[in-house]
């Protein structure tokens, strides 16, 4: 089964190449979601009034990143706001803390959750994406860690068997040896 979103598939064979060993796949799917803890905790701090409606950035990137996500994949995409709103609402709440306090647990998770990133990709012996591509990475790893939920429970195995094919297709064409793959 070919899957119709290439755009889809470009993002998933392109980060899923770099995350092949299950434990740089398990690191990232802790440090992302905690990256993003320490990215909103500052952005909820920020707030915009539109009439009677009051938003903080953070909901706002919630939204931003949910509203590109629908474009690749609906259910991936819904899945993703569940639990993006739920480390904005914990966001939120870290937000109301003494102001040292917040900042502290921001910066910890933050850069704890890079750090971690980087370890699981010596592990996997390969380059983080984020050095590579830095936008790119920051704005697919969020969606991939929705998609690696999926794989490791089982679900949308021909999206999966896809992705790992045209990695395989990918990395022969580069080597040149059909054998490899």
């Amino acid at each position: 089964m070919t899957h119709s979103n290439s755009k889809l598939m470009d993002m998933l064979t392109g980060y899923a190449a770099a995350h092949q060993h299950p434990f740089n796949i398990a690191v990232h799917m802790v440090g992302i979601p905690t990256i993003m803890l320490g990215v909103l905790i500052p952005l909820t701090r920020v707030s915009i009034e539109i009439g009677l409606l009051r938003f903080d950035l953070a909901q706002l990137a919630v939204v931003g990143f949910f509203s590109f996500y629908w474009t690749l994949d609906k259910l991936f995409s819904l899945v993703f706001l569940f639990f993006a709103l739920l480390i904005s609402v914990l966001a939120a709440r870290l937000g109301e803390l003494p102001t040292a306090t917040w900042w502290t647990i921001a910066a910890v998770c933050f850069f704890g959750g890079y750090v971690a990133q980087f370890i699981g990709h010596a592990v996997e012996k390969s380059i983080p994406v984020v050095l590579k591509h830095p936008v790119q990475a920051n704005l697919a790893a969020p969606f991939f860690t929705v998609v690696e939920m999926f794989k490791l429970l089982g679900l949308r195995d021909d999206l999966f068997n896809e992705v790992q094919q045209q990695i395989a297709a990918s990395r022969q064409r580069s080597t040149g040896d059909p054998a490899d793959g």
